[in-house]
């Protein structure tokens, strides 16, 4: 995949304007197999009731995908320089119609919990796939453009998922979230091997199955440590967490030490762009501030407010909708006036709506949550496509595949130590408040206005960073990479 690839495969091949045939593929792809990463939050209380599980043990069914994704992107940098985009493609797809099956006739709560693994390794290797051959083969001029397409995907189908779990839990079994999907991503899988191109050719050499294990128990305990956080039992959590930090510290020594020979299962030199730093910690802050928000809003809508599920994805779905629907024109934008004028504005529309979800009480208008909403997501959208490009353009060819790795990897752990935050921060405000004789209801909306307070004090990080980022990344006009090529991997 960063092999050096002749003009036809690259984007001073493409024709300006257009997206090429792989990433619309790519993109139809990815958004099937996002979707399944929220579809089942609805269906909890239908686990807990067919399968005879607890609501503790049934929140698995999320917790479990989003641990696997954790463990397994980490390697996707390497392997997608080692297999070819057709070979990628079928065995991430197929993996992914294997545990969507599994799951679809899944007996026991063990061989559910199973089919949702299998269905995370196969999802794990589809985005750092699409954001890899994007930037490979669309031209500099254009990868706003189709990032804004991309963003479709991501955003979309995340926000869809509750909405259409909802819809068919109102008449069907939870078995059918799977059986639905299974023939739509069959469908996908083999009008994509139809038209999927190969793009560059794969590199050579062996894996490096220490790195592979300290990256699973690393990333994947500091995940699952952080999904346990709980105000009343901190200690084991907080173990796990260091477990894990201590696992990805030696990790990135051993990356370290193998990059002097080219074979870092995760190579670490993409952190040495400036560009690609900055827009980490900014994707990484603005995902923990989104993911707060869609882990407090359901609890608010449902638990105070009194909203079924499916209402809740309905009022919920807008702000996805227009989060994704945006995208394509923020790409143009961005190709045409650069970073700035999106990424500055966005960040600060991200601080004033979750600032506004401070003001949240039982009284508060339902179009005054939708517009916060919609501020929200319209406000990342804003910020996510020019991040994303510009991230990842100030990176050599070379090291597109780890680039895309690191920053999906950052995203699952930005998603949970941001649902482990607002969890502790609510639990532990309304339980101090409920033990000093106030309500229920005041004691829980109080905890939940800390919550979102600490998201928007957080989001004021993304304003630095988003006034810190260069407007164009340093390879754009075809000027040099920003990674020195003494610093560049060697090629094989």
């Amino acid at each position: 995949m960063s092999a050096q690839l002749p003009d036809h495969q690259t984007g001073a091949g493409r024709q300006a304007g257009k997206t090429p045939t792989v990433i619309r593929l790519l993109v139809l792809a990815t958004f099937v197999v996002i979707l399944n990463e929220t579809v089942m939050l609805n269906a909890i209380p239908r686990l807990m009731k067919d399968l005879d599980v607890t609501e503790r043990a049934a929140q698995w069914v999320s917790t479990a995908f989003m641990l696997t994704m954790a463990a397994v992107i980490p390697v996707t940098g390497w392997f997608l320089q080692r297999v070819s985009t057709r070979r990628a493609y079928t065995i991430a797809m197929s993996v992914f119609l294997a545990g969507t099956a599994l799951s679809a006739v899944a007996p026991t709560f063990a061989v559910l919990l199973l089919g949702r693994v299998v269905q995370a390794g196969g999802t794990a290797v589809m985005m750092p796939l699409l954001m890899t051959t994007l930037m490979t083969v669309v031209a500099e001029e254009d990868r706003g453009r189709v990032m804004g397409n991309v963003t479709l995907a991501i955003s979309v189908a995340p926000a869809m998922g509750p909405v259409l779990s909802g819809l068919v839990l109102q008449v069907a079994s939870w078995r059918w979230l799977f059986a639905i999907v299974f023939p739509i991503a069959a469908g996908v899988t083999w009008f994509g091997l139809r038209k999927l191109e190969n793009v560059g050719e794969p590199q050579t050499g062996s894996i490096d199955w220490l790195s592979v294990a300290f990256a699973a128990f690393g990333f994947g305990g500091l995940v699952f440590g952080l999904s346990r956080f709980d105000p009343d039992n901190l200690t084991s959590p907080s173990l796990l967490v260091a477990a894990g930090v201590a696992l990805i510290a030696v990790f990135v020594v051993r990356q370290l030490r193998l990059q002097r020979t080219d074979s870092p299962l995760l190579d670490m030199r993409v952190l040495q762009s400036s560009t690609y730093a900055k827009g980490l910690v900014l994707m990484a802050v603005a995902f923990l501030a989104m993911l707060g928000s869609m882990m407090l809003l359901p609890l608010y809508l449902q638990k105070l407010r009194g909203l079924s599920p499916l209402e809740t994805g309905l009022l919920v779905m807008p702000g996805g909708l227009a989060m994704g629907v945006l995208g394509p024109t923020v790409g143009k934008v961005f190709d045409r006036f650069g970073g700035r004028v999106l990424v500055i504005p966005g960040a600060i529309g991200v601080t004033l709506s979750l600032a506004g979800f401070t003001r949240i009480s039982m009284h508060m208008p339902y179009w005054q949550m939708l517009a916060l909403h919609i501020l929200l997501m319209v406000s990342l959208a804003a910020a996510f496509t020019p991040v994303f490009t510009l991230s990842l353009g100030a990176l050599p060819m070379n090291l597109y595949s780890h680039g895309s790795s690191m920053l999906s990897t950052l995203q699952q752990v930005a998603a949970a130590f941001g649902t482990a935050l607002v969890v502790t921060v609510m639990t532990s405000r309304s339980t101090s408040l409920a033990k000093h004789g106030t309500d229920g209801v005041t004691a829980m909306l109080s905890g939940m206005r800390w919550a979102f307070a600490i998201s928007a004090t957080l989001a004021l990080i993304v304003i630095v960073m988003a006034v810190l980022l260069p407007n164009r990344s340093a390879t754009h006009g075809h000027h040099a990479p920003e990674v020195a090529p003494d610093l560049e991997p060697a090629r094989s």
